[in-house]
């Protein structure tokens, strides 16, 4: 028996963020060394389209770098879309300059991730996830029972840290039924079941993650309130009598076409009245921080089809599908969750 959640005595921020970051200096080595990004942008600045087509990269994960930079105070964007190099880089990442730091990045350019950055800049598919040689990109590999269990492992310790964090910032008194749609291991379920006594909780997730969310509910003495079903959230249809659904940590995963299809799903089968919570690492409006979402965001688009996105990006795709945004509280680990409801 797993006991109740609860958050932690301490702030185990410092614990999680160098994880999330591991791939930002990857990017920032692949960017100095094999593009001379810096020393380009500043003789001829554009916006990301221009950038695309002079360095033969893909928009995703050049938006993602572009982030990346423009958080550490690198590059600049104006009103009309256009990237610049800003004195900072001026002074240290462009060629010609008394202070010129790039060939102390040098002896980096062959690292595994540096190629990995640069094959996903190229062809925006994910690279194989760091690890044993053969493994395939986090979507392949999560459809495989060892890495499965091990991958959900690890975001099932992370979810303990930030489950009762969202149940607090959320209030579902009025909810009778969660979906947690690719809900994991059911720990966001489970946290807000243990908050709320009265709530019923279905987690919809794909095998073979579905047996690990049920062993995980069994192990909380909550299979009575929280229920598994086994779909894939974007061809099978959506449980029913749902009165709100939780995205926590999904979106995050996915391109922007799969998240529009995402939310026009939940949109469609939700209620009137029905609820939109998004749980995740969110990027500002203008895409300028905070850093550590930027940083994590390369991660993300590393490994997977995703990358963060902003609470502007978010809340164009709700307005699409006729819901607003009435709440946005933090949570835990820069995390904070969205409430959306029917416009």
């Amino acid at each position: 028996m797993l006991l109740a959640m609860r958050s932690p005595a301490h702030d185990p921020s410092a614990i999680y963020r160098p994880r999330d970051c591991l791939a930002a200096v990857d990017c920032l080595c692949a960017a100095i060394v094999h593009l001379d990004f810096f020393t380009r942008l500043d003789r001829m600045p554009g916006n990301l389209a221009d950038i695309c087509q002079s360095l033969g990269t893909m928009a995703r994960p050049t938006d993602v770098m572009l982030t990346l930079f423009a958080a550490n105070g690198w590059i600049a964007c104006d009103p009309n879309g256009q990237f610049r190099t800003t004195d900072h880089a001026k002074e240290f990442l462009v060629e010609g300059s008394p202070f010129d730091a790039r060939s102390y990045y040098a002896s980096m350019a062959d690292r595994a991730g540096v190629a990995d950055f640069l094959k996903v800049l190229r062809t925006d598919k994910p690279a194989n996830w760091p690890g044993a040689d053969g493994e395939a990109d986090w979507h392949a590999a999560m459809r495989t029972d060892a890495f499965a269990e091990s991958f959900t492992a690890a975001m099932d310790c992370r979810g303990r840290v930030m489950g009762p964090a969202l149940a607090m910032a959320i209030d579902l008194r009025d909810v009778r039924t969660l979906l947690d749609v690719g809900g994991g291991s059911g720990v966001y379920a489970i946290a807000c079941a243990e908050a709320y006594l009265h709530l019923q909780a279905i987690v919809m997730e794909s095998p073979p993650v579905d047996a690990i969310a049920r062993r995980t509910i069994q192990a909380a003495t909550l299979a009575n309130r929280i229920g598994v079903v086994a779909a894939d959230m974007f061809t099978a249809a959506w449980p029913a009598g749902c009165d709100a659904h939780l995205f926590s940590n999904v979106l995050h995963d996915w391109d922007e076409p799969d998240c529009r299809r995402l939310i026009d799903a939940s949109a469609a089968a939700l209620p009137e009245g029905g609820r939109i919570l998004i749980h995740d690492m969110l990027l500002n409006d203008d895409k300028t921080g905070p850093l550590w979402a930027a940083e994590y965001s390369v991660l993300l688009a590393t490994v997977t089809q995703g990358r963060i996105y902003s609470t502007a990006e978010i809340r164009g795709w709700l307005a699409t599908a006729g819901f607003r945004i009435v709440k946005h509280e933090p949570t835990a680990l820069s995390r904070s969750v969205i409430e959306a409801r029917r416009d």
